[in-house]
């Protein structure tokens, strides 16, 4: 029955159904559903399984520290080589030392794969339903847009963590993930990474084209802007540096960049003018010890903030000129002097407060999904990895705003690309890039020769390019829950 996959409340906060990509995969209760018609019969409905799938951004799933986006945003980082766990902890401390990549049992890896398919099925009912609903073409245009924004952006995040990368010139037969456009329970085998792409681009081709001139209530909602933004992100991993550049343009087009005091006061507020697409976290709707704040800021509370605060990796703060403002949101003594932490915070080397939370007794934090710097950034590497003189003055469009005593570089090819991308590393700090960008790029981890603790860290200090451990394997659930879908390399 079609009502065993949607879920609804109208009520102003509305909730999304956790469910997946196989039925033996869902977490269902009946009494929370409703029938699929009176869910799919109007645009109204349609709006408030919209906003549904917004809020199960930033909800708690199975534990406290799966919430959501900024949960996944966590691990994309922590795999990487740029946060530092200066003590042991218990969250995450499997992504950090990539043993949870390996294990088919890890509830890490299947957070993700449940998360993103969730939210697919969801954005899967508005798209399927959305032509023959009542209400304007208008209306029509912006639900389904932000519904097929959604559908791209998770299949993107799917098969950038489970299957081998997107090298631009080859045929890319390389197993993919699934690709779901339906809401069923047929079950369905692993696309190629090639089949992915085109049905990621397909969609986000036509959210491109359906959210013209929709001028959002906030930034929560899925608009122009980010519909070209993820355009940009996508065409940048398959190296299509021309469509990267172009959309990387057009999406920042009209997007202020944030002055020094803003940057250095913290990232906390979706209403920041260089945001372009975040979740804010109202107080009826925080999860206490489960929001972002919780993990990611410096002030909040906590025994995972006050015992184990995230560092940035020495080496790369040590490149940070102290003219630099993103030098001011790490503390290379741990003391935060402006904090005015209590004494029971343990203090540790380099740790960020680029993340506040609202007060020491209140996580909420508002998480940053897409920014205007980024797309900076995705324009100044598209173009100089196409040769382009004007690459060098887009970043220091940026950097000029981050560091007053910045100049113009005068690197060409490849050093520029360097410059840039390590300029992505201090710029996104945080914000769920490095794992991708170490993958997309075909570079090593490498942790060596910084604050890494190799007890923490499981030894695992590098991770060369092309291992098998890049490829995230398939939670043993879905593997059980479908035949049809073939394990990567154990």
């Amino acid at each position: 029955m079609k009502s065993n996959y949607i879920k609804l409340l109208f009520c102003a906060v509305s909730m999304v159904v956790l469910s997946s990509c196989s039925e033996e995969f869902l977490d269902k209760k009946p009494t929370e559903f409703v029938d699929y018609d009176a869910a799919t019969k109007t645009t109204e409905n349609l709006m408030t399984t919209l906003n549904g799938i917004h809020r199960s951004l930033y909800i708690r799933y199975e534990d406290q520290s799966q919430s959501g986006l900024g949960g996944l945003m966590q691990q994309t980082d922590i795999a990487g080589d740029d946060i530092v766990f200066p003590v042991t902890n218990g969250w995450f401390l499997a992504v950090y030392n990539w043993s949870a990549l390996q294990n088919i049992n890890a509830v890490d890896i299947r957070y993700p794969y449940r998360t993103y398919y969730r939210i697919i099925r969801n954005a899967n009912t508005i798209i399927n339903a959305t032509d023959v609903a009542i209400g304007s073409t208008a209306d029509k245009n912006i639900v389904k847009g932000q519904a097929l924004l959604y559908r791209a952006f998770c299949h993107f995040q799917l098969v950038q963590l489970y299957s081998k990368r997107y090298v631009n010139g080859q045929d890319n037969t390389q197993l993919g993930v699934p690709i779901i456009l339906t809401v069923g329970n047929e079950k369905f085998p692993r696309s190629t990474v090639e089949e992915v792409y085109a049905q990621i681009n397909k969609d986000l081709d036509e959210a491109n084209n359906l959210l013209i001139g929709y001028p959002r209530p906030n930034k929560s909602h899925l608009n122009l802007n980010v519909a070209q933004g993820l355009k940009a992100r996508v065409a940048l991993t398959q190296g299509n540096w021309a469509v990267a550049a172009d959309y990387a343009k057009k999406a920042r087009t009209g997007i202020s960049l944030m002055s020094v005091a803003e940057y250095g006061a913290g990232f906390n507020d979706y209403n920041n003018r260089e945001w372009m697409w975040g979740s804010h976290i109202n107080e009826v709707q925080t999860e206490y010890f489960g929001n972002f704040g919780a993990y990611m800021s410096r002030n909040y509370n906590s025994t995972v903030i006050r015992s184990c605060p995230k560092a940035i990796n020495s080496k790369l703060y040590n490149l940070i000129p102290s003219t630099d403002v993103r030098s001011t949101i790490f503390s290379v003594d741990g003391k935060h002097p402006g904090l005015s932490l209590a004494s029971n915070f343990s203090k540790f080397p380099y740790t960020s407060q680029k993340f506040l939370s609202i007060s020491t007794g209140d996580s909420r934090c508002d998480v940053p999904y897409m920014r205007a710097a980024e797309m900076y950034l995705i324009e100044a590497e598209a173009k100089a990895r196409l040769g382009q003189a004007d690459a060098a003055d887009i970043l220091f469009e940026l950097e000029k705003a981050r560091d007053p005593k910045y100049v113009l570089s005068t690197n060409t090819g490849q050093a520029l690309v360097d410059e840039i991308l390590l300029q992505r590393r201090i710029e996104l700090w945080g914000e769920g890039f490095r794992f991708f960008d170490l993958k997309r790029t075909n570079s090593s981890l490498d942790r060596t020769g910084a604050n890494h603790d190799s007890s923490i860290v499981g030894g695992v200090f590098v991770v060369p390019a092309g291992d098998k451990r890049w490829q995230w394997l398939i939670p043993v659930d879905e593997i059980n829950a479908n035949p049809l879908i073939i394990q990567n390399e154990l």
